[in-house]
C-alpha cells in the first residue's frame, strides 16, 4: 500500500509559506530606493523598494506612517524597518513597513540635536531676545527661491493683505551644496541694504535633506545677527529647523508667514477711521468745556471790576494798622496802672514791679511784632496770588497772544453771529487798542447754511 499523500489547497499553501516567512526573518531593516509611490486615500503607502539587482513590494499603513516626518517621493533613498510577509490572496511577497527614515537620516538627526543644544546653550533660542514685529511694514524683504512655490505664496497673500506694501526679494537656492552660505549672505545684504522692517526666510516643504541648509549653523547665526525681526517660514506645519527657533516668529508656512507680517489693509483702515471719530469727538468735548469755563472766567467780578478786589486787601491792610495801634496804646495804659500800683507798695515793690511789667511788655512787642509780621506776610502773599490771577484772567493778556474781543454798540460781547444785523456798527478790541467796524457780511461755521 502506497503512503498517503498530504495535499494542501492553494489557501493553505499561502498560509503557510506566510507563517514561515514571519517567523524565519522577523523585524528587519531594509535599504533602498523607493519607486512606484502610491499616497492612498485611506491614508496608507503603498511602493516599491529595490536596488540594482531586486525590489520588494511594500505597505505601511496609516497608524505607522503618520510619525514620518516627511513625504515619500519617486527616486528617495530610505532605510525601512519591517517584516516579510506574503499576501494570501494573490500569493504575493511583501514587506509590512513599521518605520522609514531616509538613508542618513539618523547621522542628519543627531547633528540636528548637536547643533540645537549648541545654540540653546548660548542663549541664541531664549525668548527675551525676540523681537516684536512691526505693526505696519512698510518694505519686506524676503530670502527665497525665486522659483519656488513658496515666492508665489508669500507675493500673493501679502500684496492681497497690503496692496500698498513694498517688496524685495533676495533670490537664492534653498537646497543643495552652498545653499546655506548663500542663505545667510542674503540675510547679512539685506541688514546692510537698509530700508526694510521685517524679513522673511523660507522655502516650502521636502524632506530632511531638502531642508537642511536652514538647519546649517551659517544661517542660524545670520538670522541672530539680524538687526531687522525675522520670520521664518521653512516646509510644513510639522517641520521644524534651527531657523525656526533663532527666528523672532517661527511660522508653519510660507502664507502664514505672510499674514503675520502684515494687516488687512481694510480692517486697519476700519480701526483707523474709529479711533479718528474718537478723537475728534474727545476734541471737540475740550473745546466746549473750554469754552463754558472761558465764559464763566470771563464773567467773574474781578474781570468787571478788578481794582475793586485789590481794594478790599488794601482795607485789610489798614484795619489791622489801626488794630495794631490799639494794642500798643493798650499795652503803654497798663503799664502805667502796673507803675502806679507799684509806688503805693514801696521801693522794692516798684522795682520788681517795673522788672516784670519791662519783661512782660519786651515779650508781649516781640509776640506782637511776630504776630503781625506773619499777618502782613499772609495778606502779601494773597495780594500777589490775586493778582496773579487778575493777570492771568485778564482779556488784555488773551489778546496780546493774538486774539481780540468783538463787542456791540452797548459794550457787550459778541460770541454767536445770531442776532447780528447788516451795516450794525461793531468795536473789536485788540492788545493796544479798538477798531470799529460796520457788518457787511455774515458767514456760518462750515455745515450750516450761509447768510448774508
Amino acid at each position: 500500500m502506497s503512503e498517503r499523500r498530504r495535499i494542501v489547497s492553494v489557501s493553505e499553501l499561502n498560509l503557510e509559506a506566510r507563517r514561515v516567512l514571519e517567523r524565519g526573518l522577523g523585524e528587519l531593516w531594509v535599504s533602498g530606493e523607493l519607486s512606484r509611490v502610491t499616497l492612498h486615500t485611506s491614508g496608507h503607502w503603498y511602493f516599491t523598494l529595490k536596488d540594482a539587482q531586486a525590489s520588494v513590494s511594500c505597505a505601511m499603513f496609516a497608524r505607522e506612517n503618520a510619525s514620518v516626518g516627511f513625504v515619500p517621493e519617486e527616486g528617495m533613498q530610505v532605510e525601512l524597518l519591517g517584516r516579510a510577509s506574503l499576501y494570501e490572496a494573490s500569493g504575493r511577497y511583501q514587506l509590512i513597513v513599521s518605520e522609514m527614515e531616509a538613508s542618513g537620516r539618523g547621522d542628519l538627526q543627531k547633528q540636528f540635536e548637536a547643533l540645537k543644544a549648541k545654540l540653546a546653550a548660548e542663549g541664541l533660542f531664549d525668548q527675551t531676545r525676540k523681537r516684536a514685529l512691526p505693526q505696519v511694514p512698510q518694505r519686506i524683504g524676503l530670502v527665497t527661491s525665486p522659483t519656488g512655490a513658496a515666492v508665489r505664496d508669500l507675493v500673493e497673500v501679502l500684496t492681497r493683505r497690503f496692496p500698498h506694501l513694498e517688496i524685495l526679494l533676495a533670490p537664492v537656492t534653498v537646497q543643495g551644496e552652498g545653499s546655506a552660505r548663500r542663505i545667510a549672505a542674503a540675510i547679512e545684504y539685506l541688514n546692510q541694504r537698509g530700508g526694510l522692517d521685517l524679513l522673511i526666510v523660507g522655502r516650502g516643504g521636502g524632506s530632511l535633506e531638502d531642508l537642511w541648509a536652514f538647519n546649517e549653523e551659517i544661517v542660524a547665526r545670520a538670522i541672530a545677527a539680524s538687526e531687522l525681526p525675522v520670520i521664518s517660514a521653512v516646509g510644513h506645519e510639522i517641520d521644524f529647523t534651527i531657523a525656526d527657533f533663532v527666528a523672532d516668529v517661527r511660522a508653519p508656512t510660507p502664507s502664514a508667514a505672510a499674514e503675520l507680517a502684515v494687516p488687512e489693509e481694510a480692517e486697519l483702515m476700519r480701526l483707523l477711521g474709529a479711533e479718528q471719530r474718537r478723537l475728534v469727538g474727545a476734541l471737540r468735548d475740550t473745546l466746549q468745556r473750554l469754552q463754558i469755563r472761558f465764559e464763566r472766567v470771563a464773567d467773574h467780578p474781578v474781570f468787571r471790576e478788578p481794582a475793586q478786589a485789590v481794594q478790599l486787601y488794601r482795607q485789610e491792610v489798614k484795619q489791622l494798622k489801626g488794630q495794631l495801634a490799639v494794642v500798643l496804646v493798650e499795652a503803654q495804659r497798663s503799664r502805667a496802672e502796673r507803675v502806679a500800683q507799684a509806688g503805693m507798695r514801696g521801693g522794692h515793690a516798684l522795682e520788681r514791679s517795673l522788672q516784670q511789667t519791662q519783661q512782660w511788655v519786651d515779650e508781649a512787642g516781640l509776640r506782637l511784632r511776630h504776630g503781625c509780621e506773619v499777618q502782613r506776610q499772609d495778606r502779601r502773599r494773597r495780594l500777589e496770588h490775586v493778582e496773579r490771577q487778575l493777570a492771568l484772567l485778564n482779556p488784555l493778556a488773551v489778546l496780546g497772544r493774538g486774539y481780540s474781543l468783538t463787542l456791540r454798540s452797548d459794550g457787550t460781547v459778541m460770541r454767536s453771529v445770531a442776532g447780528v444785523e447788516m451795516g450794525e456798527a461793531i468795536t473789536t478790541q485788540l492788545e493796544d487798542g479798538q477798531m470799529v467796524s460796520s457788518v457787511k457780511e455774515l458767514k456760518k461755521q462750515v455745515g450750516e447754511e450761509d447768510g448774508k
